[in-house]
């Protein structure tokens, strides 16, 4: 913008100089009287423009309304006060058969055990996606409270704390992450099987949390028609504004035709419209339970 005045200014200047040879007056005084009157002209014009720029980007501006309550709050149940961990666990190529041996000789044990007040939803490996990777998701259903009392109780396990060195050492890395399940979505309780799941994992914008909740409200009618959604959570510590949705399907191609189904549905299209700019980044895992998964 300053070029383009600058631009003007010069073009102003060089007619002025001009007019004032023909007309035979003193060049110095009416070239600085134009230019004083171009400049100013030039200005005036550019922030009259700048005016109009801003007023044509506002209309296209997402304006955020206020909120008066974290979106926790907002988009969980409160009929429960649960929470779920989920665990991602990259195992050595070598070790997955091991650490699948270890997991199914432990984990079923602290599932049963009312000692321990919480729930082996499901566990996985994965199938397509990342591989060598197992996934966990567990269930407290008194909430943060419950989760610190299991931890607690778990640290003075001998056979589990001897279960987390050696898994230890079949592992390349891990991660996880506490969250809360969305008020709209089914309670995810144990099924029969066989069943392939896939867990799709969004990462969206700082801010869209209540706006991709709001559109999913509406758009999870046209997901239950097959049984195939299992649950959908978001994240409260660890990678924030992290979405999960689980799935459930008979096979890979029960999955495509499942998917495109929403398709031939009105209103699916609109929310794909409104949730697809709310996301930075997207997964997708297809995974094998195992056998002591209670989701199968």
């Amino acid at each position: 913008m300053a070029a383009r005045v600058l631009i003007n200014v010069e073009a102003g200047v060089s007619r002025a100089a001009a007019q004032v040879r023909a007309e035979g007056r003193p060049l110095a005084t009416a070239v600085t009287s134009t230019s004083t009157a171009t400049i100013t002209r030039a200005l005036s014009a550019t922030s009259y423009n700048n005016r109009e720029d801003s007023w044509f980007k506002s209309l296209f501006v997402r304006k955020v309304d206020p909120r008066k309550d974290a979106h926790s709050n907002l988009l969980a149940k409160k009929e429960t006060s649960s929470l779920y961990k989920i665990q991602f666990h990259n195992v050595k190529p070598e070790c997955l058969e091991n650490y699948n041996k270890l997991c199914v000789e432990v984990l079923p044990k602290v599932h049963a055990d009312q000692n321990y007040p919480c729930e082996l939803v499901g566990t996985w490996n994965t199938w397509y996606g990342e591989q060598d990777q197992a996934v966990h998701l567990w269930k407290y259903s008194g909430g943060y409270p419950t989760l610190t009392e299991v931890m607690s109780k778990l640290r003075q396990n001998k056979e589990f704390m001897e279960f987390r060195k050696e898994r230890g050492k079949m592992l390349l890395s891990r991660k996880n992450q506490l969250l809360l399940e969305f008020s709209f979505w089914n309670e995810p309780v144990p099924r029969s099987g066989p069943n392939i799941y896939e867990l799709r994992s969004y990462q969206l914008r700082p801010g869209t949390m209540i706006e991709w909740g709001n559109n999913w409200a509406r758009a999870i009618r046209y997901r239950q028609e097959n049984n195939e959604a299992v649950g959908g959570f978001f994240s409260q510590i660890g990678e924030l504004y992290t979405v999960h949705h689980l799935w459930a399907y008979k096979d890979l191609q029960s999955r495509d035709e499942t998917r495109n189904s929403a398709w031939q549905k009105p209103g699916w299209d609109e929310c794909v419209y409104y949730t697809v700019p709310l996301i930075q980044r997207m997964d997708s895992r297809i995974m094998i339970p195992l056998k002591i998964s209670p989701l199968q």
